[in-house]
This record gives structure tokens, sequence and C-alpha cells, in this order.
């Protein structure tokens, strides 16, 4: 049974812990569709990602300063030192400034490429970028402007000058990738200016076009430098927990087969570590709870049927876990909370013991906090195996003195209020007040309760009828006086009945006394004579005003009825399907004792000649007492009978006749079947005492000079 209990374990918590596998070939379709097991990244769509974001970033261009205005100086410096040399013809001079020109432009150029070697070493891109640009958008003077340079008198150079200035700075001073939108504009401004002679607008354009550059380049350097900041800022894409990684019938890619691989869900590469891990789980639960019963008091200890019951409601209970944690894959986080955790423990509670009850509750809030753990970072999730334990101590506690169905709904809606507060508390550590989750968390917690209570009420009479298990709530229900028997029982033989009640009162106090089951001796007490109701005329307490039948027939007759009243009401309750605890108690209450009355009267007819009595022949058959709760009615039965035979008795003849039958039953070996000892059998005494006390107050008289001599044999035997 503990090894069945093992295999429950370790399947209820395998879906969690031990991811599947599966025999996946790279170009073959899936066989199945394939769910992600936990989060993982998504390294290829990471890469897409990164790359789409570098690819948004758009490129950097620098913004020189190209200084040009300067160029523009140096140009009017140059044509006013060569026109003013006389010594120069006009061919000498065009021939000058077609080769100073491009040599001040390239010299400006150096002096640029210079600063920026120097503002930003290493970037040789920008370096070249610029190189390229100003050599490809270069402007190249007309041939015939050349011979007009010469023509430029210094007053005419005097006036152009700052206007070229004027122009180039202002067209510079946008962003430039092409200087020829900028050239374009030059005549316009030209002709704004306050310059009248053809030949200085016409020379002032040209050298204004020719000092105008691009000072916009791409700076890939820079452009690189965002890009990778850009990849580097781009959150990884993950493939979340539950997501499909292969459809079923999809043909498997390299890429898949990777991320399958990732998430050990091939079979060439299966990982026995967990399997092994959840087998020691699974033990150690399974070893705590062999443990405990093996030192406990409980009759699980030695009784496979009960045992058996254990491992049944471990499977129901963990099978109703499993089906509300399939709801997990919905949008419900929290469906845990709904499970009926606390329906096994109650059970438990109710059936076998408290004690086990208490170790279950450790048991199933573990396997909670597996079976129920959506985080596969994590083995355990600790807010449903806390809930767990809560819902299974409160559910304890609050049954263990159930014995009306109703209290089982109450016990209930407990566990309603205490998984609420529990929820509450942990809302509150974790600090979020989501409203809408909370809610949902109440309600799963609330109707968890009631379902808890619907469920152990539907289950209880399967168990109490399976097993023969006699709980509290049946020994309520037995008890009514509206049962079938006990309803014989007062029509029939009401002197019967009225000793029965009086049997279950003394043996309810004296169980209580010694820490058995008081509720199974009263209820036994109710039935342990029913066979009386067979032949109710021939026991003493249901004849009224009529004459003993006994006198008239043969004592061997006499003892055989006698007995039979026993065996009679065994199968009597067996007809009404009475759980064999109280059947047991009706066949062992009165062990193996001899009939005296009828023994001495049957050696007293006894002839000459004939074959000796045997005391064998005038004793009960058995079996002796087997349970505590056995012997404790006998011994009430026969305290009950002899007192009651007494004529206003007093303390002392109490006394002296609950310890005489006590002794008499002890010498006679009636007691050396049951684990009642010399202890409980003194506490039982006393409490005898005290109950008889109560019921023949108001008859006891005080103080007694002499005990009461005359007691009716016969009824006594009876």
């Amino acid at each position: 049974m503990f090894a069945l209990l093992g295999i429950v374990f370790y399947f209820a918590m395998a879906g969690r812990l031990i991811p599947q596998t599966y025999d996946i070939v790279v170009g073959a379709p899936s066989e199945k569709t394939i769910y992600a097991t936990k989060q993982i990244e998504n390294a290829i769509g990471t890469q897409k990602a990164k790359e789409e974001a570098a690819r948004r970033v758009e490129p950097v261009y620098s913004i020189l300063s190209m200084k040009n205005e300067a160029l523009v100086q140096a140009i009017f410096e140059k044509l006013r030192q060569i026109n003013a040399d006389d010594q120069l013809g006009t061919n000498d001079k065009v021939n000058v400034f077609r080769n100073v020109f491009p040599t001040m432009f390239s010299d400006h150029a150096q002096m640029l490429y210079n600063t920026i070697r120097s503002d930003d070493p290493g970037n040789d891109g920008l370096l070249n970028e610029v190189k390229t640009a100003l050599a490809e958008q270069q402007y190249r003077i007309p041939e015939e402007v050349y011979f007009k340079f010469p023509r430029l008198t210094k007053e005419d150079l005097d006036a152009m000058e700052p206007v070229a200035i004027e122009i180039v700075g202002r067209l510079m001073n946008d962003q430039l990738l092409s200087a020829q939108s900028a050239r374009t504009r030059v005549a316009e401004l030209v002709n704004t200016s306050p310059l009248t002679k053809t030949l200085s607008r016409e020379t002032v354009q040209e050298i204004a076009r020719y000092v105008i550059t691009p000072n916009k380049f791409l700076n890939q350097k820079a452009t690189d430098e965002e890009r990778a900041e850009a990849r580097d800022n781009t959150k990884p894409v993950y493939i979340n927990k539950g997501d499909v990684l292969v459809y079923k019938g999809e043909t498997v890619t390299e890429e898949t087969y990777e991320r399958l691989k990732a998430m050990d869900l091939l079979k060439e590469k299966t990982n026995y570590w967990p399997q092994l891990g959840l087998t020691l789980l699974s033990g150690l639960l399974v070893l705590g709870l062999f443990m405990f019963v093996r030192q406990s008091e409980l009759p699980i200890r030695s009784h496979n049927v009960q045992l058996l019951m254990l491992a049944l409601i471990y499977v129901l209970n963990v099978f109703a876990m499993k089906i509300v944690a399939l709801g997990q894959n919905l949008a419900y986080s929290t469906i845990g909370y709904l499970a009926p955790v606390a329906m096994g423990t109650m059970l438990i509670a109710i059936l076998i013991g408290i004690p086990l009850a208490f170790v279950s509750s450790i048991v199933f809030a573990l396997l909670s906090s597996v079976i129920f753990n959506a985080n596969s970072e994590a083995l355990f999730d600790f807010r449903f195996g806390f809930l767990a334990l809560v819902v299974c101590i409160t559910s304890v506690f609050a049954v263990q003195r159930a014995n009306q169905r109703s209290s089982i709904l109450k016990s209930g809606i407990m566990v309603s209020l205490s998984g609420a507060v529990a929820i509450l508390s942990l809302t509150f550590l974790d600090n979020i007040y989501a409203r809408d989750e909370l809610l949902l968390s109440f309600g799963f917690a609330v109707a968890s309760g009631l379902l808890t209570a619907v469920l152990v009420i539907g289950l209880m009479p399967f168990f109490e009828v399976s097993f023969g298990i006699l709980s509290p709530l049946k020994l309520v229900e037995l008890s009514n006086p509206n049962h079938p028997l006990l309803r014989k029982l007062l029509t029939e033989t009401p002197g019967t009945y009225h000793h029965s009640v009086m049997v279950g009162n003394l043996s309810e106090a004296a169980a209580e006394s010694v820490g058995a089951n008081g509720l199974l001796c009263r209820v036994g007490s109710y039935y342990h004579d029913i066979g009386k109701t067979k032949r109710p005329s021939y026991f003493i307490e249901n004849q009224m005003n009529m004459g003993n039948p006994h006198d008239h027939i043969d004592p061997d007759l006499s003892k055989s009825i006698i007995v039979a009243h026993a065996r009679d009401g065994v199968e009597m309750l067996k007809e009404y399907n009475i759980p064999k605890p109280i059947r047991d108690i009706a066949e062992q209450h009165h062990g193996t004792t001899l009939l005296k009355f009828f023994y001495l009267k049957a050696k007293k007819l006894q002839a000459e000649g004939e074959e000796p009595v045997r005391e064998e022949d005038f004793r009960y058959p058995g079996p002796k007492a087997q349970s505590k709760e056995a012997a404790i009615v006998g011994i009430a039965d026969s305290v009950e009978a002899a007192v009651r035979s007494l004529r206003n008795p007093s303390i002392e003849q109490i006394d002296t006749m609950v310890r005489k039958i006590i002794k008499d039953r002890l010498d006679d070996g009636q007691l050396g079947e049951c684990d009642l000892t010399l202890k409980e059998l003194e506490t039982i005494a006393k409490t005898l005492n005290e109950t008889l006390l109560g019921i023949f107050h108001s008859r006891i008289e005080y103080p007694a000079e002499t005990p009461a001599k005359s007691e009716s044999k016969e009824v006594k035997q009876a």
C-alpha cells in the first residue's frame, strides 16, 4: 500500500518536475503538438529583433565647419596681388589663376582633413567620405571666366569680396549633403546684392560657386556605434512556457530542433537526474507516512483495510488536484486555489484519525506546491503550498467534533474563510493589489471550501459501506431511536431496551475515561442484546406479570436459549448491514463467561450414574472481548444488571459490586485478549461508581449499616 502511495506521489508531481521527451527528426513532420516547458530565449528571434532595431537607426551625418569664408578671402587676396603685378600679361595672369585656384582649394581641404584627424582620431571613414565628397563635387570654373579675372580692378575686388563672403556664409549655414543645390541659389543672391557691374556679378558668382562645398557627410563610425547600441538595447525575445514549439504535422526545422534540444525535450538527450530526484522525494514522503503509522496507536497500524482506504483517499485527493490543475492552461493563474485539497484531510480525520490527518496536511501541502506550480524556474510554488496547509489544518480542527452531516458543511465554511484569509495575507505580503485578481482568488477559495464539504458528504457513505468504517456520523445515525432494530427492541422487549440504554450511559462514561471510543460503546450497547427479541419472555427484564419459563424447562435448554441471544443478535445485525465493530460488541460482550445459575441447577438435578456436568458446556461460546470497547460494554452490562437487582443500594454495595464483577472477569481471563490495563480497569471502576451514584442517588441509603444480601440469582444470570 505504501508503495502504491509512492507511485501516486511520483506521477502526481512528474508532470511538473519531469518534462516529456520526444523522438524528433529534422525534416520529418512532428507527430504531436509540442509546447514549451519553460521560458528560454529565442536566439534567432532575438537576432532578428536586433537587426530590425539596427535597421531602423537612421544614418548619422556629421556637420563640419568648412570655414569656406577664409578660402574666399584668400582667393580675393590672390586676385589683388596678381592683378596688381604690371609685369604679368593677361595670358600670364590667366595661367596663374588657372593653377593657383586649385592649389588654394587643395590647401584649404588639407587643413580640413588635419582638423578631422585631430578631432576624431581613427575615424578614417569620415575622412574618406569628406575627401570623396569634395573631390566629386568640386566646382570647375569655366575657362572664359579666367580671362575675366585680370580685368577686375582693385575697387571691383573690394566691392565683390564682402558680397562673396556673405553669400558663401549664408549658403554654408545650411546642411549641405550636395553643393549643387546651394550653387543654384548663388545667381539669385548676387542679383540682390549691391553690385552693379556685369563683370563683377559674373565673376563673384563663379568664385562663390567654386568655394561652396558640401558640409554634411556620412559618419559611418557613428552610425555603426548607434546601431550597435540599438542592438544592445534590444530586449531578448523569449519563448514562454506553454508556447507552441511545433504543431502536429509541421515539418521540424533545424531551428525548432535546437529549441527542443535546449529544453531537454529530445529523447536522445534524456536527463535522468530529475527522475531520480523525484523518486527520492516521493520516497521521503512515503517514508514519513510509514514511520508515523508504525509508531502511532491508530488501528491503521495493523489494519490493511484502513491502509487501503488511506491510499484511496490520497488517490482521490490527488486526482481532484490534477483536474483543477488542468485549468492553469487557461487565463486563470490562481485557479489552484479552487482545488478541494482539504477533502483528503477531512476524510482521514473522520474515518481514520486526527493525528494522521495532521501529517497528511503536510503531504498535501507539498503536493499542491508542485502540482500547481506554473513557474518553471522554481520547484515549488509556496503560495499554493501555504494555502493548502492552512485549509487542511483548519479542516482537521473543524471536523474533529463532527457528529452530524451538517457539521461537515460548517467545516467547509471554515475552510473557505481560512483560505480567504490566507490569500489576503499573501496578497498584502506581495504588495500587489490587483482588485480583479484578488476577487477571483477569493471566489476560488470560497468555492473550494464548499466543494470540499460537498465531496466529503458524498464520499462518506461510500467509504462507510465499502470499508465497514464506523465514523462518528454513522454512529449518530445508528443511535437514532427510529432505527428499525431499535424500534423493534423498544416495542417487543421494553425491559431489554431500558437495560440497553442504561448500559450505554455507563459504558460511554467508562470508555471516555480511558480514552476509548465512548460513542461506539453507547451505540454498541443499544444493539448488544438485540438477539433477545427472538425469545423476549426468557429474559427476566421482560417477564412482567408472568412466570419464569426457566422454572419448567431443563437447565441445558435454558442455557441454549440464553447463549443464543448473542449469536442471534449478530445475525440480525448482519441482516440490517450494521457495521462490524457493533456486531463484534454484540458477539463478544459476554466473552466465554459461565452461566453459573444454570450450571449449578444442572449439577443439582444431576442423577446418580450420569456423566458429570461440565463447566465448559455452560459457558458462552465467545470469543472473548478483542477491543477495549467490547470489554467495557461487557463490564457495564454485568454491572447494570447486578446493581439493578439490589434493593435500595448503598454506596458501599455499589462499589463492592462493581469491583467484584471486574475482578471476576479478570480472574476468569475474559480481559486477556483486549488491551485494557490494570490502571484503566481501576479508572473504569471509579467512573462506573460515579455514574451509578448519579442514576440511583434517590434510592441510596446514607449510610448503609449492613449491605443488602438478598439478590435474585436468576436476574443476575440473565
